[in-house]
């Protein structure tokens, strides 16, 4: 009969190995927690916070033009945080045994991530970008026009950060 051979690791190699998994695991979770306050924060405060008052202090023009400018430097802070949370979670995911072994909550964190990142996609590339053609003309209706499409869509993707935040930290007890 033939046996698989195999090797015994002495207690030490384990220790280390393990110390190296939980490093890995708390530097992977330390960029995601990061990375996702930087995202959902940046929206809570741009839309809770600074649209109420943009709206009543300042006129059209100037209001448009500084939100064309908030968005230009939000959105370079949001490219690298959406890149590190995909990479972030689905290394963590692996480190915790792969998608078989992890549970419902972070089936329901991943999808939620995927349709807010798709969001962000069309955001970005459709409503911005003519946000800043807009402001770049001085065409006040259309900015005005593309900042509303701007502020529904940025209101439902805070909401899907918020409910992704309560499932992702209180998940484990609920599913």
């Amino acid at each position: 009969m033939y046996r698989i051979p195999y090797k015994r690791y002495s207690f030490r190699v384990l220790f280390y190995a393990y110390e190296k998994l939980k490093m890995m695991m708390s530097i992977a979770l330390s960029l995601h927690l990061l990375s996702a306050v930087i995202w959902v924060g940046g929206m809570f405060f741009a839309y809770v916070c600074l649209r109420p008052v943009a709206a009543q202090l300042l006129d059209p023009p100037v209001r448009f033009t500084l939100w064309s400018r908030v968005f230009t430097r939000f959105f370079n802070f949001v490219w690298p945080a959406i890149i590190l949370l995909i990479v972030s979670g689905h290394g963590l995911i692996s480190l915790n045994g792969g998608m078989s072994s992890v549970g419902k909550h972070v089936h329901i964190m991943l999808a939620l991530g995927y349709l807010m990142f798709l969001l962000y996609g069309h955001l970005f590339f459709a409503s911005f970008k003519r946000l800043k053609l807009a402001v770049a003309i001085s065409d006040w209706e259309d900015a005005a026009n593309r900042l509303n499409s701007m502020r529904k869509l940025i209101g439902i993707n805070l909401s899907l950060g918020l409910i992704t935040i309560v499932v992702a930290s209180g998940g484990r007890f609920i599913f």
